[in-house]
């Protein structure tokens, strides 16, 4: 497993997709949080905190890491190696981590240089420190959690086809139903349960600074559902 994670690894850093990756979900996130005339701009905001940045991130999380986790499986099927890789001496379940594995990593990676956001907003304070560092940190954490949900339905939707933009396209309207629509749907049905079963409220009460372990479960379970569903489908190409 350690070994396909590190070969994954390489391969995203290898090539221009790693810096790519870390570069759009920088530059975008720069330029409407401190460019961009709008509802996000901070500086125009007037209040020192980080909710525009979390409001805006899990969108671009939406198309960013279907993009990196589009040829997960689709590449093998494409080029043939996935057959020969499932006959390794290794579980499925294993390679359907190492391949999870590794794309969050490479997310992360591009979500640790905007701590540079907290400081900058530490230091525009008024006065010095004016930040809430409970909800900042909840936010954080529940943007990690939504990052491993994502990339969970990403590295499934993989599965399905050797065509990289099927799955990209796939993957994208999954985590679009999971973070919005059952949310929508709600609103039209007045149905709590439906509510409950959207990303986008579990992340809204991470953000307020309290990690309830409601919360928690849910992203889990979402995150270890579609990599279970991962592990059936290629076991099906053995």
């Amino acid at each position: 497993m350690i070994a396909i994670l590190k070969k994954e690894i390489n391969s995203f850093f290898s090539s221009p997709i790693g810096y790519l990756v870390v570069a759009v979900f920088l530059i975008l996130n720069g330029l409407f949080l401190w460019v961009f005339k709008g509802e996000f701009n901070i500086l125009d905001y007037g209040f020192a905190d980080l909710s525009s940045f979390f409001v805006l991130s899990p969108w671009i999380l939406i198309f960013l890491i279907p993009a990196v986790t589009m040829r997960s499986f689709s590449d093998e099927k494409k080029q043939g190696t996935l057959e020969l890789l499932l006959t390794k001496p290794i579980s499925h379940f294993q390679i359907v981590l190492a391949k999870y594995f590794s794309a969050i990593i490479l997310i992360v990676s591009a979500i640790i240089p905007t701590l540079l956001y907290v400081y900058t907003i530490y230091q525009l304070g008024n006065p010095l420190g004016n930040l809430d560092f409970g909800s900042t940190l909840g936010s954080y954490f529940g943007l990690l959690f939504l990052i491993a949900a994502y990339t969970a339905i990403g590295v499934f939707s993989s599965t399905f086809s050797d065509n990289q933009i099927v799955a990209f396209i796939l993957a994208a309207f999954i985590c679009l139903i999971f973070y919005i629509g059952f949310e929508s749907i709600a609103d039209f049905t007045s149905s709590d349960f439906l509510d409950q079963l959207s990303m986008k409220f579990h992340f809204k009460s991470m953000s307020r600074g309290v990690l309830d372990t409601r919360d928690i479960l849910y992203f889990l379970s979402v995150s270890a559902f579609f990599i279970f569903i991962t592990k059936l489908n290629i076991s099906k190409t053995k």
